[in-house]
């Protein structure tokens, strides 16, 4: 017999919109500390005396062990359900955080932030959330998901500022022991309170026990005996050409979220207005986002995809042509706006192609080659700087990288493959 509570309560709300809300929180706070790499960047530089090549090898790792947690989250979430690995990635993610405050060399940065911290950023990240939340409605997938990743955006936006002054009055330290503490807590509190278990049975239970009307009623997949596998999906060519698409587009993420800062003040530009301008490419990711969601709905996801890689390759040619405060000003915004419109896309493109039953699967393995394309950029970039003291063979380099994913997802046949 179900709960009286939850009887009555659900006629009115759906669970879905609750688990919606709660994603949106936690990938608010954990988007900010992601970005924070970038604010301390220089902070760290000038208080040991490490290359920029050096310290970047540190987000390098961490992406490596991020993107192979990212396959071994989506396995455990198909299997298991949400909570329990949210649970034990909230404690690491927080724990590698916290320990940073206590550094004194740069091995225990790669320990802490390096592992620590990225085992615990495979199990509460945007895929895995974008995962989450499309099992919890059918129609209009991509806004749902947009609006929950929506948090990533404005998290930036918020908090970038937030740590920028935590850097500037109390210390690079005082940031890191801050961002574990709020991701402890939060995280926490909803994980407990809101996520289930296993999230498909209680949709079973809610669509049985209880008479709801709405427009986005959850729904057990479609067809899932004709869902590919991840080896299954391995053997299209659509599957290889998204995933070099999301090599590139993860190069070019990280290599602008964490070079910016630095990018901009060697320019001569406040470190004040840099983040700044680090907090607004973050807003504009909303804008993003908000707009590929409902237009992949409607058009479907590779056109949507595209058009953003030729805004990159013209952002690119942008700061290589002109560095003065405006064009750095457009370019942090034109690429802000593209930088998470395949954070949804993927989910429901793969969705499309794919099937839902291993979505958590091949997601991870798709988005473990994104990311490990922004950690192994992101220390290319710092190599290239020490190298040549700027920037430019890096934004050279990733506007042709660009302009090959922009090619590459239009090749991609998007329509339900059959298995083999």
């Amino acid at each position: 017999m179900p709960n009286i509570k939850e009887k009555f309560s659900f006629k009115r709300i759906y669970y879905g919109w609750y688990i919606l809300a709660a994603s949106f929180i936690i990938l608010f706070f954990n988007s900010g500390a992601q970005t924070s790499f970038g604010i301390l960047f220089k902070p760290m530089i000038a208080e040991f005396g490490w290359s920029r090549g050096t310290l970047s090898f540190a987000f390098f790792i961490n992406m490596i062990v991020y993107s192979v947690s990212l396959v071994v989250a989506g396995k455990l979430y198909d299997r298991f359900g949400p909570r329990m690995l949210l649970i034990i990635s909230t404690v690491l993610i927080s724990s590698g955080y916290i320990l940073c405050y206590s550094i004194s060399s740069i091995w225990e940065f790669y320990i802490y932030y390096g592992f620590f911290a990225a085992v615990g950023m495979g199990g509460t990240s945007v895929p895995l959330f974008a995962a989450i939340m499309s099992k919890w409605f059918k129609k209009w997938r991509g806004l749902i998901i947009s609006l929950g990743l929506s948090g990533t955006c404005l998290g930036r936006f918020a908090l970038i500022p937030v740590f920028s002054f935590f850097e500037q009055n109390y210390g690079w330290r005082a940031s890191y022991l801050f961002i574990g503490m709020a991701m402890f807590l939060v995280n926490m509190i909803l994980i407990l309170f809101v996520f289930k278990n296993n999230t498909d049975n209680y949709i079973e239970q809610l669509q049985g026990n209880v008479n709801i009307k709405q427009p986005d009623k959850a729904a057990a997949p479609l067809n899932v005996a004709a869902d590919l596998r991840l080896t299954e999906a391995m053997k299209t060519g659509s599957f290889w050409l998204f995933t070099l698409t999301m090599f590139i587009c993860g190069s070019g993420d990280f290599l602008v979220t964490n070079h910016l800062i630095p990018f901009a003040t060697d320019q001569g530009i406040p470190a004040g207005t840099a983040a700044n301008m680090l907090a607004w490419n973050g807003l504009l990711a909303l804008a993003g986002i908000l707009v590929a969601g409902p237009v992949s709905d409607i058009i479907g996801n590779k056109i949507p995809i595209a058009f953003t890689f030729l805004l990159r390759v013209l952002s690119f040619v942008l700061i290589l042509y002109d560095r003065s405060l405006v064009s750095c000003y457009i370019f942090a915004l034109v690429f802000g706006f593209t930088l998470l419109v395949t954070a949804p896309l993927s989910t429901t493109l793969v969705g499309r192609i794919y099937g839902f039953t291993h979505i958590g699967l091949i997601t991870g393995f798709i988005n473990t080659v994104h990311f490990l394309g922004g950690g192994l950029w992101t220390y290319v970039g710092g190599l290239i700087y020490d190298r040549t003291g700027n920037y430019d063979m890096a934004f050279i380099l990733s506007a042709v990288m660009a302009f090959i994913a922009l090619v590459s997802t239009l090749l991609i046949v998007e329509k339900k493959a059959v298995r083999r």
